[in-house]
């Protein structure tokens, strides 16, 4: 059970979602809903919500930083993210995305990494690109060192140059059998949950179907055990990115950018501030 008085306000109590709870969630049919976040006030929020988890991706890199991919970022970068995240959050399981070259070189490399974010952000899990070869060592590695690992499968952007690009995967039967077999793959290395990004919905399906762990999905299709979305683009704030998946529910960017001409019109014709807004001797 955690609490948070940040603020001043009243301590929140919810008690945390867990490993345990993403496959009881699976075994019930019940959808996980998962957003990715940055900071703490947005943490905050999504605190008083039901979401289930909360990743702080790598695309941090893109959303926040304005790099051009996720191959930039840091490990440092990802755990002063992740930290900010976690001086928020209460309630939802807390996953950091290891970041490009953190995990790739070794084994021992990858447990350092890992446990290091472990260590200083306060993550319950972290999040490992592919299924194949030696992704699945390190992943078998840290979940023998007692670190939840949720793997990623299908479009995977630390790896978008070997892939072509930003692309579906998996619509040529060769690509799809290798997705299926990399999702089995994971299961068996010891993942709790997979993501399944940018898959034919069918495909999504079918290893939702064949896997005893929860999916995932970031368009992969309505049949999934749970969905992902970056928390900036459904609520607007990135008008620019307009994928087929991705659904707005909310217009934060065009009420932001209101607010913002309506300050600036009230201090240009001096209506800001108003008497009422000013201390007196």
């Amino acid at each position: 059970m955690s609490t948070d008085t940040a603020g001043g306000g009243s301590p929140r109590r919810r008690k945390t979602v867990t490993v345990r709870d993403f496959l009881r969630m699976k075994r019930e049919g019940e959808r996980i809903a998962v957003l990715t976040c940055y900071d703490y006030l947005f943490a905050r929020m999504l605190s008083d919500s039901a979401v289930d988890a909360v990743l702080v991706g790598d695309s941090v890199g893109q959303v926040l930083l304005g790099y051009g991919s996720t191959l930039p970022v840091t490990l440092e970068q990802m755990i002063h993210h992740t930290a900010a995240v976690r001086r928020g959050l209460q309630g939802p399981m807390l996953i950091l995305d290891m970041p490009f070259m953190s995990y790739q070189v070794t084994d021992e490399g990858a447990l350092a990494n890992a446990g290091r974010v472990m260590k200083e952000t306060g993550c319950e899990a972290v999040k490992i690109e592919g299924g194949e070869g030696p992704a699945l060592s390190r992943i078998r590695r840290l979940v023998d060192a007692g670190i939840p690992v949720m793997g990623h499968i299908g479009l995977t952007p630390q790896a978008m140059h070997k892939l072509g690009g930003y692309r579906v995967v998996g619509r040529e039967e060769e690509e799809a059998e290798s997705l299926f077999a990399q999702a089995e793959a994971l299961e068996g290395a010891g993942c709790f949950a997979i993501v399944l990004e940018l898959v034919p919905s069918g495909l999504a399906e079918r290893i939702s179907q064949a896997v005893s762990i929860p999916t995932i999905g970031i368009g992969a299709g309505p049949r999934c055990d749970g969905q992902v979305l970056v928390l900036h683009d459904m609520l607007g704030l990135n008008p620019d990115f307009e994928p087929r998946f991705m659904r707005r529910f909310g217009e934060l960017g065009a009420a932001a950018r209101g607010a913002i001409a309506d300050y600036v019109g009230a201090v240009k014709d001096g209506g800001y501030p108003s008497e009422s807004e000013s201390y007196g001797a």
